[in-house]
């Protein structure tokens, strides 16, 4: 498919000669003759380098650039312009506005295909490394998300330091242990990518951000690194879905391969503040979320092996739930590690709750 130039220049002699020398390379052709045409072909069509004449009737060549450079998603695109203006001011302007080159009328086609050439390969490179991080951001992150993410931070890929209001989840399996030690690791890798599979879909359908996996469990958060105002309603919406659709689908695999016994999950929910953002070295970067609010998640995850019941959720996620659903049900104050204060929780109705005396607090 052939590259797209936009060519803006009044002058019509020039746009010819620029037309012409550009489609004997192969590429196709845009012109326009003022810079309001300009913008309009820019939105309209796909365009990967600009020939931009300084001097234009109504919105001259460096108002047009500064456009182009404001436009979301559009910056990376390259610029040259090419004027008879040759002005130190007017060089020192295009440069500061965000143009890629320069070059004087008359121009010389060997060097306008040298500069046309160098723009295109930064580009080149530019997509190639967004392609790249789109495609680690998508195994954790939904396409939207990720979209939204890279069009926000622009040439700056990193996503550190963001304080977020959201709801975090913990997963266990439990009963995989036994499974694992019974059967060789190639199987106990096949199953354990099975079960993820089911789960991780159940999250990225639901817009929240698989942070890690631990084990035969995950960490998964909603509301970061994009704010949402319903993540606690997508967060117990994905919990439902895993314990009533994807946990029974996964163990139907296991029983119609021979594997052995269902197993069951653990799911816990906490909602509040916490940091999100890449940590760890120059070499090796993950996306992480930390706080009390993630360390609370996690120790009601682990009450789910005491306490009755597949998902547990505290009083903030309640609290949070924009859509409340009518099968909640209290579970009561419960001691949790690490935390001065018992913290309440609520289960569902379709999942009992048996409460032990000793976790509780009357």
């Amino acid at each position: 498919m052939a590259l797209t130039v936009l060519i803006a220049d009044d002058d019509i002699v020039s746009r010819k000669l620029l037309r012409r020398l550009l489609e004997q390379d192969g590429f196709a052709v845009c012109a326009a003759e003022n810079g309001v045409e300009a913008l309009e072909l820019f939105a309209e069509e796909v365009i990967d380098i600009v020939l931009l004449d300084i001097v234009m009737p109504g919105l001259d060549g460096i108002s047009v650039l500064e456009h182009l450079k404001a436009t979301p998603g559009a910056s990376h695109v390259p610029v040259i312009m090419i004027s008879a203006v040759d002005e130190t001011e007017s060089v020192v302007r295009c440069i500061e506005a965000g143009a890629d080159d320069y070059l004087p009328k008359p121009f010389n086609p060997v060097i306008l295909r040298a500069r046309i050439n160098a723009g295109l390969t930064k580009k080149r490179v530019h997509d190639l490394e967004r392609a790249r991080v789109h495609d680690i951001f998508c195994r954790f992150l939904p396409d939207h998300v990720v979209d939204d993410v890279l069009e926000r931070t622009d040439d700056d890929l990193r996503l550190g330091g963001v304080s977020s209001v959201g709801t975090v989840m913990f997963t266990d399996l439990r009963g995989f242990t036994a499974f694992s030690e019974k059967r060789p690791p190639e199987l106990v890798i096949d199953a354990l990518n099975r079960y993820f599979d089911e789960t991780s879909d159940a999250i990225l359908e639901h817009g929240g951000t698989l942070v890690a996996y631990r084990g035969d469990g995950f960490l998964a958060a909603f509301g970061a690194p994009i704010e949402v105002a319903d993540h606690a309603d997508r967060a117990l919406a994905t919990a439902r879905e895993m314990v009533d659709v994807r946990l029974p689908r996964f163990n139907e695999w296991l029983r119609s391969n021979g594997l052995g016994d269902d197993v069951s999950m653990g799911i816990g929910l906490n909602s509040g503040p916490f940091m999100s953002g890449n940590v760890g070295s120059l070499r090796r970067l993950e996306y992480t979320v930390h706080g009390d609010t993630v360390n609370t998640a996690s120790r009601i995850e682990s009450l789910t092996k005491t306490i009755g019941g597949p998902i547990l959720l505290s009083e903030a996620t309640r609290t949070a739930l924009l859509r409340p659903p009518a099968d909640l049900r209290p579970v009561g104050e419960v001691e949790v590690r690490g935390r001065r204060s018992a913290v309440e929780l609520w289960t569902l109705e379709t999942a009992p709750t048996t409460v032990r005396a000793s976790s509780t607090r009357p």
